[in-house]
Order: C-alpha cells, then structure tokens, then sequence
C-alpha cells in the first residue's frame, strides 16, 4: 500500500463534468481552499517569494487554462476532458521550486515536472485512469522559467536550466565557443532540455559521442523532501538514474551540467531521394537492395559519419502515394571526405560532389531539423514556437538483426496506406555500441544496432474516428514489426514514451506489476532504477502512469527468490 497524507487529498476528485455541474462547483470549491493553503505554505517555505499567487494557479484562476496549454505539444491531450492538475505550478527561481515541491508533499498531492510539454503521452501534465479509490490528486511544477544557458568554453562545460530549449542550447554553445564546440543531442530545436537529457537523449552525433545523458557530468536535483542536491548530496545512485531514468520519478531536476564536444569548422551533410513508383518492379526490387545493403552498414560506418533512413509518402500530380526512401547523413568532416566515405562504403547509393553541401555544426542542426536548402541565421534555433502542435502517436523499436527484404516491402507498403505516416530508422553502433550496458539507465547498447521510430498525425480536431484510425495505423505497423525487433524483452525507448505497453495504478504502483513495461525501457537496468526510487523517494511523491516504483525490502526478498527458481 502507498502511504495516505495530506488533508485535502480526498477532496479531489477528476471528473469529467459539464460548465457549472455540481461536481465542477465542488471541484472548484475544493480547489480554492488547496489553492489558499497552498499560498500559505509556499510564503511560509520561501519567505522570499514575494508574491506567491504569481506562481500559484487553480483550475478556477484565469490564468490557469493559458498556462496549462501554452505547452502542451500533443493536441490529443488539450481536450477539456483530460483530467487536469489541481495545481499548476510555476517557479521562477530554485527557491520557488523547491518551495513547490516542499508543499505539494505537506498537502498530499504527487508531483509531475514539465519543462517543454513534449511528453509523447503528456504525463508531465495529465493523468490516465483508472485510478484506485483514495488516489492522491497531482500538481504540475512548471519548470519552463528556468532556462539560463552558461557556457564554459575554456572547462568544455555548459550549466543549463531544465526549461532551456535545445535550439538555445546549441546557439550559445556555437557562439561562445566560436564554433570549436557543439552538444550531442536531438534534432528538434523546440525540447527542452529537461525532458531529453532525463531520458537519454540520441541524435545524429550519438555514435560518435553517445547520448546526451552520457555527457552529463553533474546536476542539482529537488528531492522528494524539497532539499536541494548536487551531485556530491544527492549520490552517484540518485546521479545515475537522473542520467536516462526517465523524467518524473526521482526529484525535479534545475540544472544539468553537460560535457562539450570538438566539432570540425566544417562538418557536412546529404539528402538522397528514392521514389518507389507503386507497380514498378524493377525500381521496388533495386530499392530493397539498397535497403538491405544499408542495413549491413549503417551500424558499422566510421564514428564520424551517421546516415540515417526515413519512408514517407509522397503524393504524385494525380493525388496517389507513392512509397519515398530518404538517406540524410551527418559527417563531422567535410564533403570530399563524406564522398570517399560513401563510395568506400555504400557506393549504390551514388552520392557526389554536387548531392553534399559544407556547412558549421549549427548549421546542421538546422539542416536534420529541415531546413535543407541553407540561408537561415542560427538565430532560428532560438524560437520556441517553431515546432506547430499537431495530434499525433509515436511508437519505437530496436532491431538487433537487419529487417529482412519481405520486411522492408511491408514497411513501403504501409506507409502510403489510408491514415498512414512515416518511419524513421537511425543507426546506432560507434560509441552507443561501446559503452557499458550499465553506465547510464539506457540499457540498448551492444548488439542494438538500430531504432526505428513510427510516426503518425493528424490535423484538424478532435474527432476521435480520425483518431481511432490513425492510431490503428501506427499500432499495425508495430504489431508487422513484432517478428523483425528486438526481443525478451522487446525493448521501447523512455524518451518515446508508449502507455501502450503497461502503466502505473495510483494507489496500486508496485515494482512487480510495473515490471514487464519497465524491463522494455530498461533492461535489467529497471530493478537498479526501483532501488534508488526506493531510497530516494519510497513514497511516490513523484508519480506518474510510467515512473519507476520503489523496489522495497519485502520486493528484493521476493524478486531473489524468483531469479533462484
């Protein structure tokens, strides 16, 4: 059983209720006195909080709508009957935040961390039933505030506030560094840097310097008991479940200090496009070949050089789909060396000279967000807005073997199906290969040699037999792939959340029956994962559908006694 505390945590109940219902009056009622408690024990804890209403927001306040959609990326999650925080918090300072989460434990409410709302299954500001009887209602810190960059060009080090975007990262590491350093991260300018370094954090650098996480080198953490911890307080158990664990289970986390990387002055990059007419054997044939002989590669190439796959469709003149392959690389060197490379090692797909373009680091940043045709200042990096919210459902992969022909032929057929979208696979390999299992939570190393990632969206609303549709498509594709990927378990990826393969009970979280969904993310890293979560916060504060449960003494004792069966 998880412990009861707080007062009002009975009070609150998330109901679906119509303007003026009786259930919304007492919703809102309810939600006044938390609010007015609330404001109390936030003055009380941080005395230099001026005005505490200023980060204080109840379902009842005007601001609080504004507030709690001006980050949600994934339109599925806005509708007014996603159940919503009783709180919305939004700390300005280190102060504020730990005041936040110092008081949301005092009134028995669990607390999710958001800094840019790209949550694939928006867990950082929405709850999922069925919820047991008693369970305890949840406050949102907002953490989007606190989004200083400082970089240390001399040291090879930035500190940066979780509410930072990586498109602010990645400009002031260019700048100061004058473009001698860059970060390997992904390649959205829009996330936050909060959410992708907790969970692992992969781009096209990542076999050349690993995931973001890996270059973690410190951090300060909001603990369950609202302290503040470094890396010294908080220990390296706490310091490696940060590191690719997953945001949301272990304390709120306001600032990361990350390792810089070297980059050339010149890096280079290509896009090649492979148009499969439907009906043209001969083009169908010699693409799966390509295909195949990519697949062998890819995972194995110099450390430098990332070439990555994506299917699409393309619609001709007439309004038919047609199955498009695109190959774009990264190469940290420039384009007469990501030509010999090429042809040295994937010479069927025939790129020269003139398919290559040179280009700074930032720029490629801008080139992999899409941005292909040059001319754009690095200054687009810093606007927030440039990713457009849309619906949409992502789900994930590993392979550990090539996908046969007969796989890849399913894979471009379905992407030109009714309501369908678009596949990536990226290499892994290089130093994703290399390092240990066990360095950081992200368990998908050696002998991982891609992820493939299904994506679909939507515009338009709500409608939810668009919806239904739509998410039939991407459940399919996974389902076609279950013989291809990984397997025992079939890994996911935390950072490309699925509430597809399992979730959390509040009121009834517990290591065991999070255990299948667990493993999936992490590997045997997951029991690891539970036993800092035990240690660090055995009573849930920080609670969600898929944060990692405590591993208790009762639970060891019986999990030893399984694995000696």
């Amino acid at each position: 059983m998880q412990p009861r505390f707080g007062h009002l945590s009975l009070l609150f109940l998330f109901l679906a209720a119509s303007p003026c219902s009786p259930q919304e009056q007492e919703h809102n009622v309810a939600g006044a006195a938390l609010r007015e408690s609330f404001l109390r024990c936030v003055a009380g804890v941080s005395p230099a909080t001026a005005d505490p209403s200023r980060i204080v927001h109840a379902p009842s306040d005007p601001s609080y709508p504004s507030l709690l959609n001006a980050t949600i990326q994934n339109l599925r999650f806005a509708s007014p009957r996603t159940p919503r925080p009783a709180l919305l918090l939004t700390p300005a300072t280190v102060a504020e935040a730990r005041a936040c989460v110092a008081c949301c434990r005092r009134h028995g409410l669990t607390v999710r961390a958001r800094s840019g709302g790209h949550d694939y299954e928006g867990l950082s500001y929405r709850s999922v039933g069925p919820r047991a009887a008693g369970a305890r209602p949840f406050a949102v810190v907002d953490v989007a505030a606190l989004r200083d960059v400082r970089v240390d060009a001399a040291r090879r080090e930035a500190r940066v506030g979780p509410g930072a975007t990586l498109g602010e990262l990645y400009y002031a590491v260019a700048r100061e560094s004058r473009g001698a350093l860059g970060f390997p991260a992904g390649i959205c300018p829009t996330v936050c840097v909060g959410g992708h370094l907790s969970g692992g954090g992969f781009g096209p650098m990542m076999r050349k310097h690993g995931l973001a996480a890996d270059n973690v080198v410190g951090a300060e953490v909001v603990d369950a008991e609202g302290r503040l911890l470094d890396r010294d307080a908080m220990g390296e158990g706490l310091f490696w479940a940060l590191r690719g664990g997953g945001g949301g289970s272990f304390g709120v986390v306001v600032s990361w200090t990350v390792r810089l990387v070297p980059v050339p002055r010149v890096v280079s990059a290509f896009t090649a496009r492979r148009v499969v007419r439907r009906g043209d054997q001969q083009r169908t044939q010699s693409t799966l070949r390509l295909l195949t002989k990519w697949q062998r590669v890819a995972h194995a190439l110099p450390d430098d050089l990332f070439v990555k796959v994506a299917m699409e469709p393309e619609l001709d003149a007439a309004g038919e789909r047609h199955p498009l392959v695109v190959f774009k690389s990264l190469f940290l060197g420039n384009c007469s060396g990501m030509v010999a490379e090429m042809s040295t090692h994937l010479p069927e797909l025939g790129v020269k000279p003139g398919d290559c373009r040179d280009m700074s680091w930032i720029q490629s940043m801008l080139y992999f967000y899409g941005y292909t045709n040059g001319g754009q200042p690095a200054e687009v990096l810093l606007d927030r807005s440039l990713q457009p919210k849309d619906y949409y459902k992502i789900k994930l992969d590993y392979l550990t073997s090539p996908i046969p022909a007969a796989g890849l032929a399913g894979l471009l057929d379905r992407v030109v199906e009714d309501r369908g979208g678009s596949i990536d696979i990226d290499p892994q390999g290089g130093a994703m290969g290399a390092t240990p299992e066990s360095a950081t939570p992200y368990a998908h190393r050696r002998g991982y040699l891609y992820n493939v990632q299904y994506f679909v969206k939507w515009g338009g609303d709500a409608n939810v037999s668009r919806e239904d549709g739509h998410l039939g498509w991407v459940r399919g594709v996974h389902g076609f792939m279950a013989p291809y990927a990984s397997s025992r378990p079939r890994a996911a990826y935390i950072n490309f959340r699925d509430l597809d393969l399992g979730r959390n009970v509040e009121g009834e979280t517990t290591y065991e029956a999070a255990r299948e969904w667990g493993e999936m993310y992490f590997r045997g890293n997951f029991r690891r994962l539970a036993m800092v979560k035990a240690e660090v916060d055995p009573e849930q504060v920080f609670w969600s559908e898929q944060s990692i449960p405590p591993l208790l003494v009762a639970d060891v004792a019986g999990d030893r006694q399984r694995q000696s069966e």
